[in-house]
């Protein structure tokens, strides 16, 4: 008979997936404040708040569309490429890798891959920037893999289905109200990380949650094994 899945006990998980931005690399802040003050340019007053709610997640067409919406204004052509432009010097000032990461990923004794909103130029700057561009490697989905972006489970179902597992017996790790949604949507455990910078300084309210709410929520990285010790590599 085959051994155990790690993870065995409330739940057996066989892969473990995770959001890049708010969860590997304390990113969303930066991304943050970087928008409300290019958005500022143009005469488009939001706050933290706003971000969390609309784009925290999220793509950049989800960010046009909503624009548009609400305030009635058609983003230029040479928004996307200005803002990304100016987002990359800031990763390049103040990106970091939330504490505790590379220990856990080293840790796992289950297979795991990472899957982002983020385009493929922005996450893998970040995760140079990050030095984890090895530990990743080929193990890298974004949203532009997929016909639908979060909060559809698309993005989630293709990794999983890139990595050989069964939605029911992965685990995603997730910062945001939509990747959370995403997550349940596939039929995965979603445990929620609430350490990054932007819960702290008023851009991700606590209110964020989906109905149902996330299997658990934790802020530390050192605390990840807590719930599911099997997860651990032996040894």
């Amino acid at each position: 008979m085959p051994a155990p899945a790690a993870g065995s006990g409330p739940k057996a998980f066989d892969l473990v997936i995770f959001d890049c931005d708010g969860v590997l690399i304390d990113s969303e802040i930066i991304s943050a404040r970087m928008l409300v003050q290019e958005l500022a340019r143009l005469g488009v007053r939001i706050d933290l708040a706003y971000v969390a709610r609309h784009f925290l997640g999220r793509s950049y067409p989800t960010v046009m569309a909503t624009i548009r919406q609400d305030f009635g204004l058609d983003l230029p052509p040479s928004f996307e490429e200005d803002y990304r432009e100016r987002l990359l010097e800031g990763f390049r000032q103040g990106l970091r890798i939330m504490p505790g990461v590379i220990s856990v990923l080293d840790a796992l004794g289950v297979p795991w891959c990472v899957a982002t909103s983020s385009s493929p130029r922005r996450v893998e700057m970040s995760l140079a920037l990050t030095g984890l561009t090895e530990r990743v490697g080929g193990r890298l989905y974004t949203a532009s893999q997929v016909r639908n972006g979060k909060p559809a489970p698309d993005l989630f179902l293709f990794a999983a289905a890139q990595m050989g597992a069964d939605p029911a017996r992965s685990l995603v790790i997730e910062d945001s109200l939509t990747g959370l949604c995403a997550a349940q949507a596939a039929g995965m455990e979603v445990w929620q990380f609430t350490g990054g910078s932007h819960f702290r300084v008023g851009g991700a309210p606590p209110d964020l949650l989906p109905d149902p709410p996330p299997d658990r929520r934790f802020d530390d990285f050192a605390d990840f094994f807590t719930p599911a010790p099997a997860l651990r590599r032996p040894g």
